[in-house]
């Protein structure tokens, strides 16, 4: 038995040894209170999606929010500006980085089964990636190096502390010489790469910090993607519908729309100077299988696929009971791993509060707009965000076509952050 299925085992001896032990004293365990939402704070949520869209930003949305036994769904909206066809609840959207956590449940999945170790260097897996150097300076010369420390391990990819990810400044060479490969800026299904040519090309640059020094964006997902797949010994494509969209019910999500299903793709828009246009290339790009399938970025889906996978992280079971996951694996994703000062580092694309477990987002102190401490969950640049709240048992997905354009959440989100708590009982 693995050291996660051992604690989970623990856990569960424990409970029932505390519940008959109440029953033996004479006492009935406490009745769990029913997780429900109220009317008027349903009334008061749908009310702001609907004013959020009757000013165009977005044209149209999908919002759902679940407690206990109960899912609210509201498609609001259309799928164009011009406000035809309707937003249907299966409308399908480029969920983008909230693909992340997905790739994240792939890898420990396979830790549990010893495939993949946290405290392992990925050199056996990903031999390009040994003997690292690193630039001196991130806005340095590309031959300005040191030698790594360490190696990379996998829980440094899992914490997006691997030492590559996202710069800002657009003039340094590290910048200019990432600006076709994926993982470094926005989502692109049509780059020339596959997993093993897009591995070679990483392991012919340095490392923009030293592994475990700071927070790097996106680029670990895809690090992660692969090392899945070859851990596998399967496409990640595979991997996910096998032990993860098949037996969650994900039936609408995947790396690409296929052609009986391109009618419910919605259009991605992107705000210029005040004015929402198609977000042209990319409402095109998800339509035909992608060469490289991006596990920081690729997948699109449903409200109520993305659903199914919300309500799956609080327990790590499949609707048929089957676990899928153990609960020792789950904290250790959502439970934040980043220092205060790798979280302010990072601030301007987790947010005020948030920090990093070892596979998506953590809420450690309050966001400006209402999503308390202990959330979990992660948001996608295309237009779309998810949390799950333990303590109150909440799961909030919004997807809306409207590209973030800034760190700053459109006001559609952050008002739907505010009313998914408002609307708890």
């Amino acid at each position: 038995m693995s050291e996660f299925a051992w604690m989970s085992r623990r856990h569960a001896l424990i409970g029932t040894a505390a519940v008959t032990g109440l029953a033996a004293c004479g006492r009935k365990p406490p009745e769990k209170r029913a997780m429900q939402f109220t009317e008027t704070g349903l009334a008061r949520l749908e009310a702001d999606l609907k004013a959020n869209v009757a000013k165009g930003q977005p044209p149209g949305l999908v919002a759902l929010v679940a407690r206990g036994d109960q899912t609210h769904i509201w498609p609001v909206g259309g799928m164009t500006l011009s406000g035809q066809p309707p937003v249907a609840r299966d409308t399908i959207f480029r969920i983008a980085s909230m693909t992340k956590p997905i790739t994240a449940v792939a890898a420990w999945m396979l830790i549990e089964e010893g495939k993949l170790k946290l405290d392992e260097p990925i050199d056996r897996l990903a031999p390009e990636l040994a003997n690292r150097r690193v630039l001196k300076r991130m806005d340095g010369p590309l031959d300005d190096t040191v030698p790594a420390a360490r190696p990379i391990t996998l829980e440094d990819v899992l914490s997006f502390r691997l030492g590559w990810g996202i710069d800002f400044n657009p003039d340094a060479p590290f910048v200019k010489a990432t600006a076709d490969l994926p993982g470094f800026g926005m989502p692109n299904p049509s780059a020339p790469y596959t997993p093993d040519s897009w591995m070679k090309a990483m392991g012919a640059l340095p490392l923009q910090a030293q592994p475990g020094e700071r927070w790097l964006y996106t680029a670990g997902a895809n690090v992660l993607g692969v090392l899945v797949a070859r851990a596998a010994g399967k496409p990640l494509e595979t991997v996910f519908q096998e032990r993860i969209l098949g037996p969650l019910g994900m039936t609408d999500t995947a790396f690409y729309c296929p052609p009986e299903k391109a009618s419910r793709l919605i259009t991605g828009y992107m705000n210029d100077n005040g004015k929402l246009v198609p977000f042209a290339p990319y409402n095109d790009m998800f339509l035909k299988a992608p060469r490289f399938p991006a596990g920081d970025s690729g997948l699109v889906s449903t409200a109520e696929d993305f659903g199914g996978f919300a309500k799956f992280l609080f327990s790590g079971l499949a609707p048929d009971g089957k676990r899928l996951l153990s609960e020792a694996s789950l904290k250790a994703m959502t439970t934040n791993c980043l220092t205060p000062a790798q979280m302010k580092d990072g601030e301007m694309i987790l947010g005020s509060g948030r920090g990093w477990g070892l596979g998506l987002g953590v809420q450690v102190a309050a966001s400006p707009y209402g999503v308390q401490p202990g959330a979990f969950g992660w948001d996608g640049g295309f237009g779309t965000s998810w949390f799950n709240d333990p303590a109150k048992g909440l799961t909030a997905i919004m997807l809306t076509q409207r590209v973030f354009d800034s760190p700053d959440p459109p006001s559609a989100h952050k008002d739907f952050w505010r009313d998914a708590y408002g609307a708890v009982g």
